[in-house]
């Protein structure tokens, strides 16, 4: 078993009466290696100025998050099978809608992932589907979700 954390800070600003619902969204996310992560609410969720435009939100965090562990794990299982990757870029993208039980939530994420491997040993576009597959089947981060998530292969 393994454990992870993050801290999460968020301080009310000086002349914010919060109660009135006007309050900054912004905060920060902190991780053990010591990388402080701006953050704040979507500004498609709570409009800017509350929201932080520049700022990363739990939404896009999130969708960050799947594609980066399918990414590792892709990765992973290539270099096991011995081929060699120059290059992985995934332009991922969730849509927030209600679900079927009336929440609004991330229901679907679409990886979109370019991969550009070098030699000899290239995959076809079977093989390059398996190891999409068993990417997607051996994700920690996609097995712990209720999202549907889909990969659409970029030639």
């Amino acid at each position: 078993m393994s454990s992870y954390s993050a801290l999460v800070k968020w301080q009310k600003g000086k002349h914010e009466p919060f109660n009135d619902n006007q309050y900054s969204r912004g905060h920060t996310w902190e991780f053990d290696g010591g990388v402080i992560v701006p953050a704040s609410s979507s500004p498609h969720v709570v409009p800017v100025p509350l929201s932080v435009e520049e700022n990363v939100d739990p939404e896009e965090a999130f969708i960050a998050a799947i594609s980066s562990c399918h990414m590792l794990t892709f990765l992973g299982i290539a270099a096991k099978q011995r081929y060699v990757i120059e290059s992985y870029i995934d332009n991922a993208v969730g849509i927030m809608e209600e679900d079927d039980h009336g929440y609004t939530s991330v229901t679907k994420i679409t990886l979109r992932p370019k991969v550009v491997f070098l030699g000899e040993k290239q995959p076809n576009r079977q093989q390059l589907e398996k190891l999409h597959h068993l990417s997607h089947q051996h994700c920690f981060i996609a097995n712990s979700v209720k999202t549907d998530i889909t990969t659409e292969i970029l030639d």
